[in-house]
């Protein structure tokens, strides 16, 4: 996801695969841009019927705000709820400290069905 148009936005890349589908991100996952990615998630799920596995590629994610780790959230209990497993694939260190210290690493990063949390 990026703020300035002009260094590109999130795109979906096709797969031959039926059952796996990929988004690569780019920039900020803000609240400037975590709608476009709910969206552009949500859609590629509905064009792919019996998907089992979405990898949301986080290499070029430089910052991730509140609003971004909600709709990762949001994307995770969608896909978990269709039995969607949602990868987030090369995440920098700065996405993984955000994640671990909210204590969401585990629940966004583990299968459909299972938590590393209680409760």
């Amino acid at each position: 996801m990026t703020s300035p148009p002009s260094e590109g936005r999130c795109a979906t890349i096709a797969t031959p695969d039926r059952y796996t589908a990929h988004l690569h991100l780019s920039g900020d996952l803000d609240h400037t841009t975590a709608d476009e990615l709910f969206t552009l998630a949500v859609r590629q799920i509905a064009a792919q019927p019996g998907l089992r596995d979405l990898h949301l590629n986080c290499a070029q994610v430089r910052a991730c705000d509140p609003m971004g780790l909600s709709v990762l959230l949001a994307l995770h209990r969608r896909t978990s709820a269709a039995g969607i497993h949602l990868h987030l694939d090369d995440r920098p260190p700065a996405l993984d400290r955000l994640l671990t210290v909210t204590g969401t690493l585990g629940p966004l990063t583990s299968p459909p069905g299972r938590s590393s949390t209680t409760g």
